[in-house]
């Protein structure tokens, strides 16, 4: 699916100038340092038998009850997640056995150690009851991880676009082909799941099963582990800001951003760059205030130091910061109210991103962080016609626009930290206590990080200063 004709087949181009802000290229000879063996590496797993088990993180069963019977507040899940062996999964009709190379995590990761919003094992009973063949999914385990990038190393009765040996990476839509609505758009069809969340078998293991219909090229350029950071945050941010099913940006709009240097946020800065937009971006520290601006952003707000509380301790809206906020975004915003507010914290801001979106503008989510229930004074949405887009991952063809724009060099991956497979713990520690930026890659299959990079002379055109900036 990678090789050189396939991109080629693809309209893949060579990269265009870095957006606005973003350090140029280096020296190749910086690039040629993080080369690994690519080739001897794919050659080695391709010619490996494959194994009867597999190492990989899982959630057991067993802890259900427990879980689900501690409150909310409580469940800070590393007691539920376990590294062991199980089954390598044999590829079904239409599927297709990956090696995952190395996989990322995003905050669904913390809510399957949590047992949240409910049991992943319900997840794995309702997606058995959709097809007969889903039945071997709801077993005793669950491999969790909705991003991989990896090397096919066996296909399923039927399969036809990928072959053993292709790199690629994974789109964390699981759909019916048969279901109508998918042919219009998977993410409003009611049997579209989550990959490694409401399914098994997912990314943090040696080996992941999937639909041929989730694959798509790994973008050459890069790493194996900067490509497995990508593929759901990107998907993600396309669907929410260009695409006909988010809020459709306009040339020159501003947006607002909740967590601007996050795995959504940081994409989201380049995103609105690239279509000639005015991204203003909230951090929390302002060691991210100062990585905001180097991915182009000139205008952030610190909360932290401006010491914000949107929620009163009786939990309804705090109005004296909510108007002191908006003056704020105001000042950085040549004077305007912010046309997109990019919503996915959830209670804890979304009162403040119905209050301050521009008259007719959108307000576009995609996950609630801080809390599913939100509060807001609805006076200020429908007497200003403002809008409220729910959006939900990303179709497979809105995921094939967003993987070519980083196959082309046009959107970066942000990775800030790299573990192996058997400390996947302390990446989703950091996730929990939000000390990290950007995304948390996990090495499977990989030896080392920076391994995995084909196209040497592009990635020097994207920029190596561009592709390490949050590490």
């Amino acid at each position: 699916m990678s090789s050189p004709a396939t991109m080629t087949a693809l309209g893949i181009a060579a990269a265009v100038p870095p957006a606005p802000g973003i350090a140029a290229a280096v020296p190749p000879a910086v690039v040629a340092s993080l080369l690994g063996d690519t080739e001897t590496d794919v050659q080695d797993i391709l010619h490996r038998p494959i194994p009867a088990t597999m190492r990989a993180l899982v959630l057991l069963r067993e802890d259900e009850q427990r879980m689900r019977s501690a409150p909310a507040d409580k469940r800070h899940g590393f007691a539920t997640l376990h590294y062991r062996d199980v089954p390598v999964p044999q590829p079904g009709v239409g599927e297709v056995l990956v090696a995952v190379m190395a996989a990322s995590l995003n905050y669904n990761t913390l809510w399957s150690a949590r047992h949240e919003p409910m049991s992943p094992f319900r997840y794995l009973g309702q997606f058995a009851q959709l097809e007969a063949a889903n039945a071997r999914h709801n077993v005793d385990y669950q491999v969790i991880g909705s991003d991989a990038c990896g090397v096919v190393v066996q296909i399923g009765e039927g399969v036809t676009n990928c072959r053993p040996g292709d790199r690629v990476v994974i789109h964390p839509g699981v759909v019916n082909p048969q279901s109508p609505m998918v042919h219009a758009d998977a993410v409003r069809d009611d049997h579209t799941r989550a990959w490694g969340f409401e399914t098994n078998f997912g990314s943090l293991a040696e080996y992941c099963l999937v639909r041929a219909s989730q694959l798509m090229p790994k973008p050459a350029h890069l790493s194996w582990e900067e490509a497995a950071s990508l593929p759901l945050v990107n998907g993600t941010v396309y669907r929410m800001l260009v695409s006909d099913n988010g809020a459709r940006l306009r040339l020159g709009e501003s947006v607002l951003i909740w967590g601007g240097v996050g795995g959504l946020g940081s994409l989201a800065i380049q995103y609105v760059l690239r279509a000639g937009g005015h991204p203003v971006a909230v951090v929390s520290s302002p060691a991210k205030a100062e990585l905001a601006r180097a991915l182009g952003c000139e205008a952030v707000i610190d909360r932290s130091a401006e010491g914000y509380r949107f929620v009163a301790a009786d939990g309804s809206p705090n109005m004296r910061d909510m108007l002191r906020f908006r003056k704020q975004v105001r000042s950085l915003n040549h004077g305007r109210d912010p046309e997109i507010v990019f919503e996915h914290t959830g209670k804890e801001t979304f009162a403040t991103s119905v209050f301050v979106a521009a008259h007719g503008g959108r307000v576009v989510t995609c996950g609630s962080t801080s809390g599913f229930d939100h509060g807001y004074d609805n006076r200020y949405l429908w007497m200003h016609v403002k809008s409220i887009i729910g959006s939900h991952g990303a179709n497979w063809y809105e995921a094939w626009q967003a993987n070519d724009l980083v196959c082309r060099g046009l959107i970066v991956p942000t990775v800030s930290a790299v573990f192996p497979l058997a400390e996947t713990r302390q990446g989703i520690e950091q996730m929990r206590s939000n000390t990290h930026v950007g995304k948390i890659a996990i090495l499977c299959q990989a030896g080392q990080s920076g391994q995995g990079i084909e196209d040497p002379a592009l990635r020097a055109r994207v920029g190596e200063q561009r592709l390490m900036l949050f590490r």
